[in-house]
C-alpha cells in the first residue's frame, strides 16, 4: 500500500542526502597544506606560526566549521607559555640584566618567564630542573653559566624534548642552540691596555675555576701579556667567587706587604669593588697607585669612585637573544653562529694609570 501523502508529498519522506562528517585535524592539516603539528599550535595560540599561516588556518576552519574538542585539546597542549630561565651564578645583577633581555624578546608573543636558581655542586640539581621543566611544561628554557657548561643537564633536556638555549664563552653546542660571548678577546683587550700603560707587575683576580668563563678570562689575559713580552707569575693570580667578598679576600692578599701589584685585573666587576675597598682601607691610592679594571661593565661599574674600566659584556643583549632562538627555534641554523654572538670591549674610565716610578 502506498504511503500516505499531504499535498502530494509523502508524510515521511526518505533522507536525500547522508549528513556530511565533522572535519578533523587532519583534514585541516591536508586542506591547508600545512603539518598537523603547526594546526595544533594556531589552536593552542602558540607563538610560533607565521601570521599569514595563522590567519590561512583560522580562515579554513571557520569555512568548514570546524571546532577542536576542548578534551582534545587540553591532550595535546603538551606545552604552556612559560620559558624558563636556569641558573647557578652568584652575581645578581648580571642574572637581572639577562632576565631583562629576556623580557624584551618575548613582550608581545604571549609567552612569560619563570626562574629557577640552582646549586650546581648538588648532585640532585639536574633532577630539579627535570621537575620544573616538566611541572611548569616549559615552552623552553634559557640555560645561564655556569649551568649552561654542563653537558649531561643539556643531555637530559634533549631526552625529556624540552628546547633549550645556551649561552657560554665558546661555542659549546651547534650553532642553533649557542649565545656564544667571546669572554677572552676582552681579557686580551684589557692585558694590552694595562701593557700601554706601561705596567708589567700585574696580578690578577679570577672567578671560580668550574666556570668556563673563568678560563676562558685567564687565558685570555695570560696569553696576551705574554705576547707583551710579560709572564703573569703564580702567585699573581688568585681564585676568587665572582663575589665582592670573595674580591675584598683576594685583595687582602694581593695588597699585603711592601712589594704590591701596580695593577689588577678582576674577572667580573663585584670583585674589583672588593679590591676598591682594600686599597681604601689600606691608603692605596686609585689610579695613582693601583690601576684596576673589571669584566662586565655593570651599573656598579660606574658607580664607583673612581668610576671603574670595565669590559663590557652586552648582557642583556645576550638574555635577548636567547629568549628569541626559543621563539623560533626552526629559523636558526648553522650560519647563525655570527648572528648570536657577542663580542665583549673595555670601556675605559677613571681606575687606570701608567704605574709610578
Amino acid at each position: 500500500m502506498p504511503a500516505r501523502t499531504t499535498h502530494g508529498r509523502p508524510a515521511n519522506p526518505a533522507p536525500v542526502s547522508t549528513p556530511t562528517k565533522a572535519a578533523t585535524i587532519n583534514d585541516i592539516a591536508r586542506l591547508a597544506g600545512v603539518s598537523k603539528k603547526t594546526v595544533s599550535r594556531i589552536i593552542n595560540r602558540s607563538p610560533l606560526v607565521r601570521q599569514d599561516t595563522r590567519e590561512k588556518v583560522e580562515a579554513l576552519m571557520r569555512e568548514v566549521g570546524y571546532v577542536p574538542d576542548p578534551m582534545a585539546r587540553a591532550l595535546a597542549f603538551r606545552r604552556s607559555l612559560l620559558i624558563g630561565m636556569v641558573y647557578d651564578n652568584p652575581t645578581a645583577q648580571y642574572i637581572v640584566n639577562l632576565q631583562y633581555g629576556a623580557l624584551d624578546a618575548i613582550r608581545d608573543s604571549g609567552l612569560e618567564l619563570v626562574v629557577h636558581p640552582c646549586d650546581s655542586r648538588s648532585p640532585g640539581y639536574i633532577d630539579g630542573v627535570r621537575r620544573f621543566v616538566q611541572q611548569q611544561k616549559l615552552h623552553g628554557v634559557m640555560l645561564i653559566p655556569r649551568v649552561s657548561e654542563d653537558q649531561a643537564l643539556v643531555d637530559m633536556l634533549t631526552e625529556i624534548g624540552c628546547r633549550y638555549s645556551r649561552i657560554a664563552s665558546v661555542a659549546l653546542d651547534d650553532a642553533s642552540h649557542m649565545v656564544v660571548t667571546h669572554d677572552r678577546e676582552g681579557a686580551a683587550e684589557a692585558a694590552d691596555y694595562l701593557l700601554s700603560l706601561g705596567h708589567h707587575d700585574i696580578a690578577l683576580v679570577t672567578g671560580p675555576s668550574s666556570y668556563r668563563s673563568t678560563h676562558e678570562r685567564t687565558s685570555g689575559f695570560v696569553d696576551a701579556l705574554a705576547k707583551g713580552g710579560v709572564t703573569l707569575p703564580q702567585a699573581r693570580i688568585v681564585e676568587a667567587g665572582y663575589t665582592f667578598e670573595s674580591g675584598v679576600a683576594a685583595a687582602e692578599n694581593l695588597l699585603a706587604g711592601n712589594r704590591r701589584p701596580t695593577a689588577i685585573f678582576c674577572g667580573n666587576d663585584e670583585m674589583a669593588a672588593g679590591v676598591y675597598k682594600v686599597a681604601l682601607r689600606a691608603g692605596i691610592a686609585i689610579p695613582q697607585q693601583l690601576s684596576v679594571i673589571g669584566f662586565d661593565d655593570s651599573p656598579l661599574a660606574s658607580r664607583l669612585w673612581p668610576a671603574l674600566s670595565s669590559v663590557r659584556l652586552p648582557i642583556r643583549d645576550m638574555g635577548r637573544i636567547a629568549a628569541s632562538m626559543l621563539l623560533q627555534p626552526d629559523a636558526a641554523s648553522a650560519s647563525a653562529l655570527a648572528a648570536n654572538s657577542v663580542h665583549p670591549h673595555l670601556v675605559i674610565r677613571d681606575s687606570c694609570h701608567p704605574p709610578q716610578q
